[in-house]
């Protein structure tokens, strides 16, 4: 590993300024990696004035990067690219845009636009990004330009275009999953027009970043863009006794290249590379079932100096495209992506205060190697049968999963606790699995402006899970082997371009021991149900989107989260439900306002617990999922250049607890919350000058909720942040 951690200080980047041949020999252990960048550097010609001033004419709209505002008009989370508008199910698209102007950097942080969803906090060790949907996990439905990208770690936008969320059960498009939604992150590629910019940003609390996007066509039909990001956070939480404070150092490097734009055969090569260097900040415990109050505890940091949580990301893909006719198109994904981890955090405990001295039991650490090889290929297809016209997409996929697992040695003493990444304790934990899909979907037009959609997928998932746990290890193993179907259909009503009504049922599953996690081979696979209606109109002459969803949807053998989860204690529900109705506003009212907001009301229940669990859970609210969520963001163009904005983020009362025999119902509970955002800029066609004020009020409200019920991490303090962009 290449983590450069030093005892008791917070390192900041120690390399070299990155370039692409650096990257390239750094992950010469790579194949993929070292093949696509050697690739990628080789065959990058010089530009010369000349020879831009002879490019054969090209269509602008064909290859050319639309700005969409807030109301996206494409996507590619149906498996085909497409309008939002049109897909029988509920989605919500985060767009650059949005972004931008919130001063966006996490996935976290754009995802705060999607309403019903909600922030765990490192629930058996999955310290990274983990969200809930819809009530549901969705720590394993996270997607990178539609290829599963489920290691943990902590996500940045700087090389994201746009974020999809696909509302509700999609293992038919997907593969196994949850029954909340997908999470796909849609990646910025090359464009032969497409300009460049270099952003800067400086704000309170130590913020300091920036970012590059740079986009260049360096032949007829080719084009390299290369975003970078480097940016350093404070906090405003400190530890009383050491003045230590959560701290975060990131750095990313995106380059990519596409040959072939607008042309029949397209090939895109592109690498993704993240090293993260933070402490983090694991909240505030509860006292009497509510965060503790005590002494102005919400405001103190419980980590100390030595506490890490070191990154490192690569992800290589060759993308191929083969345009076969206007309407048939064929596509070939190839990826290679390593993750590695290693972290050190002292959780906030009920009795004991911030101190400068950890003892190990308070010691949270782990340590990750992972490597995910995924081939993908799909073709798309349209044609008319007995003057029915039928859009047929199928595809097959390889996914090859391989993890280790450790925990930190303690270097110190019982008194005095020390890790170092790379110090690792006995035999990993590993997880070796395959699983080979099959799909196809039919989108039937039986009579004029009526669709049928129906789909099928086949999953067969073999996997080896071997734990190694305690002191002295216990070793535990299972061996899956897993054969599941997935169902998806809809039926959509279209009288005009403006309109769209529809009726949709997708299923999804979840198998004992996926993402690497043991639960027994006696227990059946998670399975969850989803039936949605719901309306998409387009206003304003197609400026502004409203959509609005109904659903219903069940789950059954609900898996505990932890790592570590025994066969007795591995299933929290035998079957439980939620009911609830989602709106959503996206896009521009007039030339000058422009809005996206959205609200959500989720009635859970637990209808059943199995017999090792006390049935005083039955009937109550599940875990981390708030009864009502709304967010809103909205701009107004003043004139002359400049620009006003603001929004909110509202989520009502989330519980956490532990269903179990020993454990009668009595959650912990974090309060409801209202943070406000605001935003004033001055926009040239040159550049951009932009204040953003994040948690406008400075209100003390918890974001993060650990479901066990064990502690809550507050949300962002009142931040001010002076940015600035220039576009050439």
């Amino acid at each position: 590993m290449d983590f450069h951690h030093v005892p008791g200080h917070r390192a900041r980047w120690q390399a070299s300024p990155v370039s692409p041949r650096r990257f390239a020999g750094q992950c010469s252990a790579r194949p993929l990696t070292a093949a696509i960048f050697s690739a990628l550097v080789s065959t990058v010609p010089p530009v010369l004035a000349d020879e831009e001033a002879t490019l054969a004419p090209v269509t602008v709209t064909a290859t050319g990067e639309a700005s969409d505002g807030y109301r996206a008009s494409r996507t590619r989370v149906g498996k085909v690219e497409q309008d939002p508008h049109d897909i029988p199910q509920a989605i919500t698209t985060v767009t650059r845009s949005l972004l931008d102007e919130q001063d966006a950097n996490t996935l976290r942080e754009a995802l705060r636009n999607v309403s019903g969803l909600t922030f765990n906090a490192a629930e058996g060790g999955r310290s990274g990004d983990n969200m809930m949907l819809r009530g549901f996990y969705t720590f394993g439905d996270i997607y990178l330009d539609g290829i599963r990208d489920t290691a943990q770690y902590n996500r940045e936008v700087f090389n994201l275009e746009q974020v999809d969320v696909l509302r509700g059960a999609a293992a038919m498009l997907f593969g196994r999953g949850q029954a909340g939604g997908v999470i796909n992150q849609v990646s910025k590629m090359p464009t032969l027009y497409g300009g460049s910019k270099i952003e800067a940003g400086i704000g309170t609390d130590g913020y300091l970043e920036t970012k590059v996007d740079f986009n260049r066509r360096v032949g007829e039909n080719t084009a390299l863009r290369i975003n970078l990001m480097a940016r350093e956070e404070g906090s405003a939480r400190v530890n009383p006794v050491t003045g230590t404070e959560p701290e975060t150092h990131r750095m990313g490097v995106a380059p990519s290249i596409t040959f072939g734009l607008g042309t029949e055969h397209q090939l895109t090569l592109s690498y993704y590379y993240l090293n993260t260097q933070d402490r983090a900040d694991y909240g505030i415990p509860f006292i009497n079932r509510r965060p503790d109050a005590i002494a102005g505890n919400q405001r103190k940091y419980w980590g100390i100096a030595d506490s890490f949580d070191d990154s490192e990301t690569g992800i290589a893909t060759a993308n191929y495209v083969f345009r076969i006719a206007p309407d048939t198109q064929w596509r070939t994904v190839l990826r290679s992506a390593n993750y590695k981890r290693s972290y050190w955090a002292v959780a906030p405990s009920a009795v004991l205060p911030p101190a400068a001295v950890t003892t190990a039991g308070q010691a949270k650490t782990r340590e990750f190697d992972t490597d995910n090889f995924v081939l993908q290929s799909d073709l798309n297809t349209a044609f008319t049968v007995f003057g029915m016209k039928n859009e047929v997409v199928t595809g097959v996929e390889y996914l090859k999963e391989k993890s280790e697992r450790w925990g930190l040695r303690n270097q110190g003493t019982a008194a005095r606790a020390f890790y170092s990444p790379g110090q690792v304790l006995g035999q990993p934990s590993t997880y070796d699995g395959d699983t080979i899909s099959g799909y196809v979907q039919d989108t039937l037009e039986f009579v004029t402006d009526w669709r049928l959609t129906a789909g099928i997928r086949r999953d067969v998932m073999k996997a080896d899970y071997v734990s190694a746990t305690g002191t002295p290890q216990a070793v535990r193993s299972f061996s899956g082997d897993f054969g599941e179907n997935s169902y998806r259909t809809g039926l959509s009503w279209q009288p005009d371009p403006a309109q769209h009504y529809y009726l949709g049922w997708s299923d999804s599953f979840s198998p004992t021991a996926d993402l690497y996690q043991l639960s027994g081979n006696q227990f059946p696979a998670e399975r969850a149900q989803v039936t949605e209606i719901g309306a998409k109109w387009l206003l304003f002459e197609g400026n502004l989107a409203f959509r609005t969803a109904l659903y219903h949807a069940v789950k059954e053998w609900e898996r505990n989260t932890d790592l570590e989860a025994d066969s007795a204690n591995s299933v929290l529900t035998r079957k439980r439900e939620s009911d609830g109705i989602e709106l959503e506003l996206a896009g521009r009212i007039t030339d000058a306002w422009e809005v996206f907001g959205g609200v959500s009301f989720i009635d859970a229940e637990i209808l059943q617990t199995i017999a090792t669990a006390s049935p005083t859970y039955v009937g109550k609210l599940p875990r981390n999922t708030p009864k009502r969520t709304a967010n809103l963001w909205t701009t107004y163009k003043l004139g002359g250049g400049w620009k006003v904005g603001g929004g909110f983020d509202y989520k009502s009362e989330r519980l956490g607890y532990v269903p179990s025999s020993a454990n009668p119902y009595n959650p912990n509970a974090i309060p409801s919350f209202t943070r406000w955002d605001a935003m004033v800029a001055y926009e040239q066609p040159r550049y951009t000058v932009r204040l953003n004020v994040q948690n406008l009020f400075d209100k003390l409200y918890y974001d993060a909720l650990y479901d066990n019920g064990g502690f809550t991490v507050p949300g962002q303090a009142r931040r001010f942040i002076l940015s600035g962009e220039y576009r050439f």
